[in-house]
């Protein structure tokens, strides 16, 4: 029989050979295979698994549940091998999870944040084609709903404005999709395509659509203060908050505006949801039906639906 670490080793090969990344997961199971071993612990228990997931001091009670969850997930693959493993109950550690509430940005919203984009201040000339950037990038996400990660992770390669769609590679879950375009989003990606080839000519870039002002890829940082001063810069925030509407509320947008659409056209948003799951690169239906409770006009939508169906009984 392999040993506990072996086996941890072999259920994270297996389980990221199917698509998973178990960043987190993946440092947790190794450390709970340290903890078992400082035990000398022949095999998973319940009490075990409880006193690792609670070994964090002054944390929410979420970060314990979730470490369980890491150790109860191996410990159903590991009982196969291993009969007299324990596999902790669910319950063990309840929480309520809290989902942050979208914010529905406005149209003209929207479109404040990319005219304040475009006349974002840059002291060097290196960072000339940077209001372009994060202009074509939010507005991407606005009309695309991709998730910043997928975005961010675009290159040339994966654009192609002749048949007017996007490839997104390794999207979450490991997974690659395609995402068609609308005609005047090519355009402003054709022009912006044509600006940076024309910003870094004669110069090393890398191959990523939208790079800083070094050539590189932008990372997550430099977006999201980008997008804060923005926020600030036109109301969406005040001065001094430290919360409020997110990059990944664009994605929230773009599904409700989808299924607002739906509805005002006559379509069964039921029957073409899974349509709509495919395109945001959900894994489950049930993913996606959750933006039916964020929105108060998506409801009024299915509200005047049921109410005009019962007024067609006979």
């Amino acid at each position: 029989m392999n040993t506990l670490r072996q086996a941890v080793d072999e259920y994270l090969n297996m389980r990221r050979n199917l698509g998973f990344k178990l960043q987190e997961t993946g440092k947790g199971l190794l450390e709970f295979a340290a903890f078992m071993e400082q035990r000398r612990a022949p095999c998973i228990t319940q009490a075990l698994a409880l006193a690792w997931a609670q070994l964090p001091v002054n944390v929410q009670h979420v970060h314990w549940a979730k470490r369980l969850c890491y150790v109860r997930g191996f410990a159903r693959y590991r009982s196969a091998s291993d009969p007299r493993t324990q596999i902790p109950a669910t319950g063990l550690l309840p929480f309520q999870p809290k989902r942050a509430r979208p914010y529905l940005y406005s149209e003209q919203e929207i479109k404040s944040l990319l005219r304040a984009a475009l006349q974002m201040p840059q002291r060097y000339k290196s960072g000339a084609l940077l209001p372009r950037v994060y202009h074509c990038l939010f507005g991407l996400m606005c009309v695309s709903g991709m998730r910043l990660g997928e975005a961010r992770d675009l290159e040339l390669q994966d654009v192609d404005l002749k048949t007017a769609v996007l490839t997104i590679r390794n999207a979450k879950f490991g997974k690659t999709r395609l995402v068609p375009l609308h005609a005047s989003t090519c355009d402003v990606l054709e022009d912006y395509m044509a600006r940076r080839q024309r910003h870094w000519a004669d110069r090393p870039v890398s191959s990523y659509l939208f790079v800083s002002s070094q050539g590189n890829r932008l990372d997550f940082g430099q977006i999201h203060r980008a997008f804060y001063v923005l926020s600030r810069q036109i109301g969406l925030r005040g001065a001094s908050d430290s919360h409020g509407p997110r990059l990944h509320d664009m994605r929230h947008r773009f599904a409700t505006n989808t299924l607002v659409n739906w509805y005002r056209s006559g379509q069964d948003p039921a029957r073409l949801l899974p349509v709509l799951s495919a395109y945001l690169g959900h894994a489950h239906v049930a993913d996606t039906q959750w933006y039916l409770e964020g929105s108060p006009e998506l409801m009024r939508e299915a509200m005047g639906r049921l109410e005009q169906r019962w007024e067609d009984r006979p």
